[in-house]
């Protein structure tokens, strides 16, 4: 229910229209709760506050908020835009559930519709003394939120779009994927055996997998007495002749009625999230870097600092891997694969080898980069820090032309081929 919770909360907070419709409702419900306070005695021996000076204030927030609100469209919109063409189109939805910017929104927009509601009502008499008050009171109150957000608003969209911002919120993403990743590898279920027996599940739609409901899975197999083996983890592309899963075993195998559940527990969409699926925020870091090496942007160090963010992430990754208990199985009739390493660094690496292979700076950082994560303690990381190394060697050699930087090369890669021998 947690992980369901968390990835309905994160498709909200993509949409731009969510957080401002409810504060406009929250908005209209604060102008007229004011009304209430002429109900209660207590609040008759509240000061009297003059209908103009509510008015005054209501009027200079409804003649700004509007034009602040069009305004931090604008600047949103240019962020994006600027996301999009500097780092990449896959890193869209990050930039775009920015709490600040959905926040400052929310609050322009809400001010303005509080202002007008509350001016109406004021001046059609629907608040008494004690309602005058209390809504002189709520206007400071939104008057100082105003003031707040968008300070806070002008510091966060003069780094908003900007490809460090972007970068950091791609690796923030990331590095939360792998760490749930770490805590369940096969999503709270068994380790799954790789076989293809079974009787298949196809999917009825053509998408990316975003989600796998775990729970449904593991009472669909229950209320069917048998094995539930997915053959397909979140990231997958599917379509209705590739198998979602394989059921094992149970009651009337071949007519399993609870098949629609089943394809039900996979949600699948038109675009790949972060949430759960780890390779997605490696491959769009890696975009990235990649983008950056190319001869219309020409910039090295951009892709030397992905380098670096991917030592962090697999170190970490490394550590967890090699320290941890065995994990709590929480659906012991689901049975997942395991997202192989080496597949996590073909994600990561595979491109920068490509694409900076002709740039010295880069292949250097790189190699020393997989030095390091061949260093750490897990044998399998070691394995596929030297693949990707033998791969950077490769590329390296066939575009590296001067001989300083072939000599340089060979430095380097004394680590890979010690590695090889044993040493």
């Amino acid at each position: 229910m947690k992980d369901k919770l968390r990835f309905i909360l994160n498709r909200i907070g993509e949409r731009l229209w969510v957080k401002p419709l409810f504060v406009c409702l929250v908005s209209i419900a604060i102008a007229f709760i004011a009304q209430w306070a002429d109900q209660f005695q207590i609040f008759q021996k509240a000061p009297e506050v003059n209908t103009e000076s509510i008015e005054m204030l209501l009027e200079v927030i409804s003649a700004s908020m509007l034009v602040m609100a069009v305004f931090a469209v604008g600047s949103m919109l240019a962020a994006y835009q600027s996301a999009s063409n500097s780092a990449t189109p896959r890193a869209f939805t990050l930039v775009v559930s920015d709490d600040v910017s959905q926040n400052a929104l929310s609050t322009f927009i809400g001010a303005f519709i509080f202002s007008i509601v509350a001016q109406v009502a004021l001046l059609n008499g629907y608040y008494e003394k004690a309602g005058r008050f209390i809504l002189f009171i709520i206007t400071i109150v939104v008057f100082v939120l105003v003031i707040i957000n968008f300070i806070k608003w002008v510091d966060g969209i003069a780094r908003l779009g900007r490809l460090g911002t972007t970068i950091a919120k791609v690796e923030k993403a990331t590095a939360e994927a792998l760490r749930r990743r770490r805590e369940k590898p096969f999503l709270g279920g068994t380790q799954s055996d790789h076989q293809t027996d079974g009787l298949p599940v196809f999917p009825t739609t053509v998408g990316y997998i975003q989600r796998i409901d775990m729970d449904a899975l593991q009472t669909a197999a229950k209320n069917g007495e048998m094995q539930i083996i997915v053959a397909t983890l979140p990231g997958a592309f599917v379509a209705p002749n590739r198998p979602l899963a394989y059921l094992r075993g149970g009651r009337d195998a071949e007519a399993v009625i609870e098949t629609a559940s089943i394809v039900n527990a996979f949600f699948i969409g038109n675009q790949r999230t972060f949430d759960d699926d780890p390779r997605f925020g490696l491959i769009t870091l890696s975009e990235i870097a990649s983008r950056a090496l190319s001869p219309a942007v020409n910039d090295p160090g951009t892709a030397i600092q992905v380098t670096g963010i991917f030592v962090r992430l697999f170190a970490e990754l490394a550590q967890e891997i090699s320290e941890q208990e065995l994990p709590r199985i929480e659906y012991d009739r689901v049975a997942v694969p395991e997202i192989p390493l080496s597949d996590l660094f073909e994600d990561a690496f595979n491109a920068i080898a490509r694409d900076g292979a002709g740039t010295i700076e880069v292949v250097l950082r790189t190699l020393k980069a997989l030095a390091t994560l061949t260093s750490v303690g897990n044998e399998k990381m070691e394995a596929a820090a030297l693949e990707s190394a033998r791969l950077v060697i490769a590329h390296a050699q066939e575009s590296l032309s001067i001989p300083s930087d072939i000599e340089k090369l060979q430095a380097v890669s004394e680590f890979a081929r010690s590695l090889d021998s044993g040493e």
